[in-house]
């Protein structure tokens, strides 16, 4: 009983942490080479944005975007929000990013955080991780994915609509 309520205590601090996070300021490029500076998701008041980072090399990332994908659509007809997929492949697997995204027919913005400052700044550790920002707070991490953790997200962005 004890660690069920270390558990539920934790979660509780971790989500008061998160929610109180602004998304700091970095530039990223999207894959035709626009920059975006991350520092306009703090500015958004009206949608949810939706962060998934990822790589080329990491299997449950690419069915958590390919799971996303086949779904977004959908979503987006019922509930207000933006999805970005944020590449964290380095110099040595940036050139895999835009042959992968085209492959698998992504209708999604992807943005290449080459130096991985992004995720730095978020205490990301590893992918893939997601989050979830409103109003120009972090109100939502996960990390890794499973098979249904879609649904997950689809509950998370319309309960926070």
């Amino acid at each position: 009983m004890k660690k069920i309520k270390l558990v539920a205590f934790s979660t509780m601090v971790c989500n008061l942490i998160a929610s109180a996070q602004q998304i700091p300021e970095v530039k990223l490029e999207d894959l035709q080479g626009n920059s975006l500076n991350t520092a306009t998701f703090n500015k958004d008041t009206t949608n949810l944005t939706v962060l998934a980072f990822w790589a080329t090399w990491c299997i449950p990332c690419i069915h958590e975007l390919s799971a996303v994908n086949d779904n977004l659509d959908d979503w987006k007809k019922k509930y207000q929000f933006n999805f970005y997929a944020v590449s964290e492949d380095d110099s040595r697997t940036i050139n895999r990013v835009k042959p992968l995204v085209d492959g698998k027919n992504w209708d999604f913005t992807v943005l290449l955080d080459k130096n991985q400052d992004f995720k730095r700044e978020l205490n990301i550790t590893n992918v893939p991780y997601t989050i979830i920002i409103k109003r120009g707070k972090v109100i939502y991490r996960h990390s890794g994915f499973v098979v249904g953790d879609e649904e997950a997200l689809l509950k998370l962005i319309k309960d926070n609509q």
